[in-house]
């Protein structure tokens, strides 16, 4: 079955070099004969170069490719596109050089080297054409399968990556209850409502690719009531998020590490405590997301642990240079943890 949308496809795509061959033909045929026969040659040399490859396009698509049939299509297209051609352009006003052909086959040396010059200009050009675009056909479908391993890869890292920060908060939060429990039991069963609202919240959305930053932040805030039940008056918090960036999309469990390592690293070290304040905005049309805390800054902070790394590479994977974190001093005291990605909306 012959595919129409292709035919025409290639057709348009290859009109114009067939009209530079086809022309730079007719004028080396003039020059080797009379300046009057131009325009004929011209129109002799676009027909028979549109002949054969309307006829060589129609073989390609309707057999598949070229493969096996390259010798079947020269055999069969090049005779019959010579006498296509020449009908043509004596239809359309060329001499009629077969017939003249039969008549005195002396004086048509010119219409032959034409006719000569034409079809194997035509054929090889098309030759090597299609053989070109056989070739990039099989190079992009090679790259799109590297390009699929390489996605398949990137996604399973990923899900690597964010199955090592769901238990992490989780088990701070079980080791923190449990201290908890010898101390004070209605409030650790406080402290389990809150991780039971988190865990319900967070099953449903941790698995998804994308979530909005309302729905992170809901996360966030279950983790500061957590922790401030654990704190006391040693943590205030503070959330600026415009309305309008609420719709913002983001991988989950982006921004929890964040506050999770300042709460950890800043504020709960501090003998005072600290204040932990997030801030949303967006800056050179990214999503910019940071986290200042008042606590011990980054000269006592020590080792990251697991969700900062995985977080920058979780960023690195999704976005590569347009997602970037940033740790900066929070003067006087305290660390500034800023995160910077795409700004995608729902």
């Amino acid at each position: 079955m012959i595919n129409f949308p292709l035919l025409l496809a290639r057709w348009w795509r290859d009109l114009p070099v067939l009209l530079v061959v086809n022309t730079l033909i007719a004028v080396l045929c003039t020059l080797s004969s009379k300046p009057e026969y131009f325009l004929d040659n011209l129109l002799i040399s676009h027909s028979i170069g549109f002949s054969i490859s309307a006829l060589n396009t129609l073989a390609f698509c309707s057999g598949g490719g070229m493969g096996g049939h390259r010798l079947w299509r020269l055999i069969v297209v090049l005779p019959l596109g010579l006498f296509c051609g020449f009908k043509l352009a004596y239809f359309l006003g060329a001499p009629d050089v077969i017939s003249y052909f039969w008549l005195n086959p002396q004086y048509q040396w010119r219409w032959i080297a034409l006719a000569f010059l034409v079809s194997v200009a035509a054929t090889g050009f098309f030759f090597v054409l299609y053989r070109s675009q056989t070739y990039r056909a099989q190079l992009a479908t090679e790259q799109q399968q590297l390009a699929e391993v390489r996605q398949s890869e990137i996604a399973a890292q990923l899900a690597m990556l964010q199955a090592q920060i769901e238990p992490h908060f989780l088990f701070n939060t079980l080791a923190n209850m449990r201290s908890l429990i010898t101390r004070d039991a209605a409030l650790a069963q406080t402290m389990l409502d809150h991780l039971n609202d988190y865990l319900r919240a967070s099953l449903s959305r941790t698995r998804k690719k994308q979530v909005t930053l309302a729905e992170e932040l809901d996360l966030v805030c279950a983790l500061l009531a957590i922790t401030k039940i654990r704190l006391g008056d040693r943590l205030q918090y503070q959330i600026d998020v415009p309305a309008d960036l609420q719709a913002a999309l983001l991988p989950p469990l982006l921004l929890q590490p964040l506050v999770e390592n300042a709460l950890e690293h800043g504020i709960e070290p501090a003998i005072e405590g600290g204040q932990l304040h997030i801030v949303a905005d967006v800056f050179e049309k990214l999503l910019r997301l940071r986290v200042y805390d008042t606590g011990l800054g980054l000269q006592t902070a020590g080792e990251e642990g697991v969700g900062l790394p995985n977080v920058r590479k979780r960023l690195e994977n999704l976005y590569g240079k347009q997602g970037r974190l940033a740790l900066y001093p929070n003067v006087p005291c305290g660390v500034i943890a800023e995160l910077t990605l795409p700004l995608n909306k729902i």
